[in-house]
């Protein structure tokens, strides 16, 4: 807030309440995920999409910056607590990056895909949460290149 000039009550004076703010900062955060996703080799074929999306949201970049990272990571402990509107929105995000995750898998049963994606984007979710919350640098890093290694190898991807 101090970086932009504006003090607290400045800044909430643009929402109607806490719950917009929230809405629009999740419809926010993620559209860039959204957009990530989508340049993460947009022309290349499924596989090395996959891949490459594999390698950034499981990378120590993605790690180290929270505030610019996922939102599934960053509020799934705090969602049960939020608002009908609040979780609408960050279920149409979830199924938004299942939906590219399905669109990286190939031409197997829809329902077999879905399965393979929502798989995958937990144990991303899941890697990257566990990588955030330990202190031992080396066992963050292990988290996720053990993860990465893992997704790959499962769905035949070069390393």
């Amino acid at each position: 807030m101090n970086d932009a000039g504006l003090t607290h009550g400045g800044f909430y004076a643009h929402f109607r309440s806490r719950e917009a703010l929230m809405l629009a900062a999740l419809e926010a955060a993620f559209a860039s995920l959204d957009q990530r996703f989508l340049d993460a080799g947009p022309d290349a074929p499924g596989a090395a999409r996959l891949g490459g999306l594999i390698d950034h949201y499981l990378s120590p970049e993605h790690r180290d910056h929270p505030e610019r990272g996922c939102p599934l990571v960053a509020l799934a402990s705090d969602l049960p607590r939020q608002s009908a509107a609040v979780r609408a929105v960050y279920e149409a995000g979830l199924r938004r990056m299942i939906d590219r995750l399905v669109d990286c898998l190939g031409d197997t049963q829809a329902s077999e895909l879905e399965a393979k994606a929502a798989s995958i984007l937990a144990e991303m979710v899941g890697a990257l949460s566990l990588s955030r919350s330990v202190a031992e640098p080396g066992l963050s890093d292990q988290i996720l290149s053990q993860c990465r290694a893992s997704l790959k190898a499962r769905f035949n991807l070069p390393t």
